[in-house]
């Protein structure tokens, strides 16, 4: 595999197993008897959030459109979800997570900080506060220093140091360092797919968050939770962190009510499927 990055193909859902047509955890928990899909990727070098719908060209007809339309950020439109690798939880956010104005944000900010910027129908943009104002950030393939209020284009936003629980941050120079000595960064030299993971990569510094990162070997040790209510819950099986990531940003831009349809259109699916093609068996004989 080596450096060698391919465009990415993302298998619809109804290409990928799952355990149980009926989809949904009755009682919300992760445990082994959980249903679930799997959900695969391959490489890919396309690292811009706004185009990153264009590697998904892979979705079964009944797929949400995509728009890049702005609209004003809706927080009960955004998924809950929690991130496990094998029994442990990596990521949670949770509903309705509080967001800010760019300039309140500003005030709040401290270097080494990470940000995410959210709009309904659009990828997350996440970036390091760095100080004086300004944030270094992946956009469009290259890393880029510019300022706060420049890159949020007045999207709401708020500091995400805690979504990664999992990992220890960095001393806040070292993330900062970390951020500017790859500014100029781009194409072939990125190891990033998107703005999370540099991000993420800047202030935890694991190899997890870069492209190839861990080794697909075909298990699937990492879980996306994804929380509906308190009693419908679903949960995806993934080979490693980046392909979580990656399908995490894929909700957020398409919004929790076309995530849990998707999910429903595909399950449903899977039954009528498993009903015309199980076998015929003559009736049972009447005592």
């Amino acid at each position: 595999m080596g450096n060698q990055v391919e465009k990415l193909t993302r298998l619809s859902y109804a290409e990928v197993p799952t355990s149980d047509p009926n989809g949904f955890d009755p009682d919300g928990g992760g445990g082994d008897g959980a249903q679930r899909i799997g959900v695969s990727y391959i490489f890919s070098n396309d690292d811009d959030d706004d185009d990153q719908d264009e590697r998904f060209d892979h979705f079964p007809s009944d797929s949400p459109a995509v728009s890049h339309e702005e609209k004003p950020f809706d927080p009960e439109d955004e998924p809950e979800c929690a991130v496990y690798y094998r029994d442990e939880c990596v990521y949670e956010r949770r509903a309705r997570a509080a967001t800010q104005t760019p300039e309140s944000l500003l005030a709040r900010c401290r270097p080494g900080d990470l940000l995410e910027f959210v709009a309904t129908g659009q990828y997350p943009h996440w970036a390091v506060y760095v100080g004086d104002f300004q944030v270094v950030h992946l956009h469009r393939a290259e890393v880029r220093n510019n300022f706060l209020t420049d890159v949020s284009q007045g999207k709401r936003g708020r500091i995400v140091n805690d979504l990664y629980r999992f990992y220890r941050a960095l001393p806040p120079d070292v993330v900062v360092r970390n951020a500017l000595e790859h500014v100029g960064s781009r194409d072939r030299e990125l190891c990033w797919r998107n703005s999370e993971c540099f991000a993420a990569w800047c202030r935890f510094g694991k190899r997890e968050f870069k492209i190839g990162g861990e080794i697909r070997i075909g298990k699937q040790p990492y879980k996306l939770k994804l929380v509906f209510s308190e009693k419908k819950s679903h949960i995806l099986e993934f080979q490693c962190l980046e392909d979580v990531i990656m399908e995490k940003r894929r909700n957020d831009q398409i919004g929790k009510d076309a995530v849990a349809q998707e999910l429903a259109n595909h399950l449903n699916f899977r039954l009528c499927e498993w009903k015309n093609n199980a076998p015929h068996r003559p009736p049972l004989p009447s005592l």
